[in-house]
């Protein structure tokens, strides 16, 4: 949990601070919502190292992805611009999701089924503790020090990462066979409906995601003139209810069953995005709507992952990271639409697209019900 923070950190500073980047590079908000989209779309090559897990073990697996990371992060410390971001954002979204997958299979080797969510939902905080901690950290950084302060120190927390990994994680894993054969993972997952249709969940869910993260910095500063440390205090308070939301994803999916779980999910995300744009005419009512928002779809995604972890166990590394890809589509059509939709229509059409792709997810999941109670 603690190391996922540094990488989860490197990945949600973007959104908070993005008109600041933008500023800071001499670009316009509709070239970093490009930016974005690519960085999605980037997530959706993860299948093409989704076996290396599986092949070669979960450690390997964790190493690689932090190597990637580390390098994406020293070449804007280096050498700060536009192009040396854009590559820090794309190998670090590589490295973050040959990571995530790796550990997550780790876990799910180890850990009986029935008690996954809570383990990997202690995981999880790693998400809400990038926004808690990690944000306001670099908030401070980029305002004393400029945009590109982060990123040395995101470097050196790379390697401390890396020094860490190599000295807990066991070399020999009994509880893990290596496989020979990758196309049989693929074609496990790929001939599954439940896997296809949970996969589908993911990319419906984080494309609502997605709408309201890459644009709701620019809204706050829109509407209430938020400045960096204002954002980076934003920024805590979804840290805050994503918190919340693991919290209750702990002491419940279990208990609830993870289908179940994540129905409520859905549907208490889809009324938070109803609400969000008429309870955020003020700046204490956006704060609130936004937890109201987070909370929901960190359920959302938190009780989806324990899900996925047991429907094709034969490959589970892969089936991971095939997730990812669902999630990484999700978000490069979430980031396209963002600004779009925001410059031409506002922050009312934002939402509602967004309670509209957890309709969808809705969808998915009773298909997924259907095929796996059969």
């Amino acid at each position: 949990m603690l190391l996922r923070t540094i990488l989860n950190t490197a990945h949600r500073m973007v959104y908070p601070f993005l008109p600041i980047f933008a500023r800071g590079l001499g670009v316009d908000i509709s070239a970093m919502s490009l930016l974005m989209t690519v960085r999605s779309l980037v997530g959706t090559t993860s299948p093409i190292f989704a076996p290396v897990a599986d092949r070669r073990g979960r450690k390997f697996g964790m190493l690689l992805g932090i190597s990637i990371f580390i390098l994406g992060m020293s070449i804007v410390a280096i050498y700060p611009s536009f192009w040396t971001l854009a590559i820090a954002l794309i190998l670090a979204v590589l490295g973050k999701y040959m990571f995530d997958p790796s550990m997550q299979a780790y876990f799910g080797d180890r850990i009986p089924y029935a008690q996954r969510g809570t383990a990997l939902a202690v995981t999880e905080v790693a998400w809400s503790m990038a926004f808690i901690v990690g944000v306001p950290v670099m908030g401070f950084l980029i305002a004393k020090f400029g945009w590109s302060a982060p990123f040395p120190l995101l470097s050196l927390l790379g390697i401390f990462m890396l020094f860490v990994v190599w000295r807990i994680i066991p070399r020999e894993d009994p509880h893990h066979k290596l496989t020979n054969n990758s196309r049989d993972g693929y074609r496990a997952v790929f001939t599954s409906v439940p896997a296809l249709a949970g996969i589908s969940i993911a990319m419906w869910a984080s494309a609502g995601n997605e709408l309201v993260n890459v644009i709701f910095g620019v809204w706050l500063e829109d509407s209430f003139g938020l400045k960096i440390a204002a954002l980076a205090g934003a920024s805590a308070v979804i840290g805050i209810s994503e918190l919340s939301g693991e919290g209750l994803v702990a002491l419940t999916t279990d208990k609830l069953g993870k289908p179940l779980a994540l129905g409520i999910g859905l549907v208490g995300n889809a009324l938070a995005s109803i609400l969000l744009p008429f309870i955020g005419q003020t700046q204490v009512g956006a704060l609130i709507g936004l937890f109201l928002f987070y909370i929901t779809f960190e359920y959302v995604l938190v009780s989806h992952i324990p899900l996925m972890t047991e429907l094709v166990p034969s490959a589970r590394a892969t089936m991971l990271s095939i997730n990812v890809t669902g999630h990484s589509i999700g978000r490069a059509l979430g980031a396209f639409l963002a600004a779009i939709i925001y410059q031409r229509f506002g922050f009312l059409f934002v939402a509602l697209l967004a309670v509209v792709f957890n309709i969808a997810g809705m969808l998915a999941l009773v298909t997924m019900w259907r095929k796996t109670t059969k």
